[in-house]
């Protein structure tokens, strides 16, 4: 019998996947076949070159640019050790400049004495899978869109980070009145497709019951009963917070349906952790919800946010918790200095030992001003 001998390099260049290898300066040691043909780079043009200058110039689906530290996939694999448990979508730059939507698995390499000495990705090409996606995205963020109110008085800042190229949290703000302005943030169970869809029809249901958000209860057991028949035999739930602030008082009203606690930034530098207990939406028909009051005070704001901000593990497996969602914040001088959410996320991926954050991330923050619209920005 004929035997053959196969280097690692035939084997990688029979894949229909991209795969290129890079040492720990993120310099390009391999590059595939199926690399040249996805992307139109020929392994002459890219080895010995750092994959961060001018090659690839990978970007996420949000249009982040990800050849720095933290944000980029292969760097992150290097440093936390961690293998892709789900594909991390984002595009690269072709040599014709055109930008190919890709899924991306990294992985560290290891030397025999279990140093970490580089790292692999494995790219697969979604040009053609994607349209749809887009699509779905496009009409999600048509129902995201939020007109955030130009009133002196208040201040509203979101943003919305979804795993997939659509998420499963939803959040709406509308204004009620001259003075009132009703809030929702919802984080339906799971991401991706499934969960997008839900996040469509809660927002229906929102501008159906919006004129009940003056009453957050109501508002809840509404949303509830009608996302009861909605699920129907799917064992799914949103857990949500809801509520009104007057921005004439500061006086607002709250109702928890198993979301996470609420933040209240004092303008003193305090944090207060308030919680809203209730039971998550679509679970059962005519569940009753209460409201809480609280007060603000010029200078103060309120922070609402999924579990994608506080649900993550480090290499210790230590779990972040509210707790130390609190800790980062106040790393970052909140509320003394306002809430910039570029340096939170960065801080949050830091403490993680994943790839990218494990779930949809939103926050929504509401800054008090006062009555009278003076209290400085």
């Amino acid at each position: 019998m004929q035997h053959f001998r196969f280097s690692p390099e035939m084997i990688l260049d029979c894949l229909g996947d991209g795969v290129y290898v890079c040492d720990r300066e993120r310099r390009i040691v391999f590059w595939s076949k199926s690399a040249e043909r996805i992307t139109g780079w020929q392994a002459e043009d890219v080895m010995g070159r750092r994959c961060l200058e001018d090659v690839l110039n990978h970007v996420d689906k949000d249009g982040r640019r990800l050849c720095g530290e933290e944000y980029c996939p292969l760097h992150r694999a290097m440093i936390t050790g961690a293998v892709t448990q789900v594909p991390v979508i984002v595009y690269a730059r072709g040599k014709d400049n055109r930008r190919i939507p890709m899924q991306v698995i990294t992985a560290p390499i290891r030397n025999a004495a279990g140093e970490i000495v580089g790292g692999v990705e494995m790219f697969r090409d979604l040009s053609a899978g994607l349209i749809e996606l887009k699509r779905a995205r496009k009409i999600q963020n048509r129902l995201l869109e939020q007109h955030l109110p130009d009133d002196p008085r208040l201040q509203f800042k979101t943003l919305y980070r979804p795993f997939d190229v659509v998420g499963g949290d939803f959040y709406a703000i509308r204004q009620l009145d001259a003075d009132r302005y009703g809030f929702v943030l919802a984080d339906m169970e799971g991401h991706g497709m499934a969960a997008a869809m839900y996040t469509m029809q809660l927002s229906m249901l929102c501008d159906r019951h919006t004129g009940l958000l003056g009453h957050p209860a109501e508002f809840a057991a509404a949303l509830n009963n009608d996302l009861v028949g909605i699920f129907g035999d799917d064992v799914s739930f949103a857990a949500a917070v809801c509520g009104v602030l007057d921005a004439c008082t500061g006086a607002v009203r709250l109702t928890g349906a198993g979301g996470p606690a609420v933040l209240i930034a004092r303008a003193s530098g305090v944090i207060e952790k308030v919680s809203a207990p209730g039971m998550p939406l679509g679970f059962m028909q005519q569940l009753a919800y209460t409201d809480q009051h609280i007060a603000l005070k010029p200078g103060d704001a309120m922070l609402l946010f999924s579990d994608g901000a506080f649900e993550i593990h480090n290499a210790q497996n230590t779990l972040l918790n509210v707790d130390g969602f609190m800790g980062v914040l106040r790393e970052l001088n909140y509320p003394a200095t306002r809430l910039d959410f570029r340096p939170l996320e960065v801080r949050l991926l830091e403490f993680s030992n994943d790839i990218r954050l494990p779930d949809d991330l939103t926050i929504i923050e509401a800054f008090y001003c006062g009555g009278d619209g003076m209290t400085s920005a």
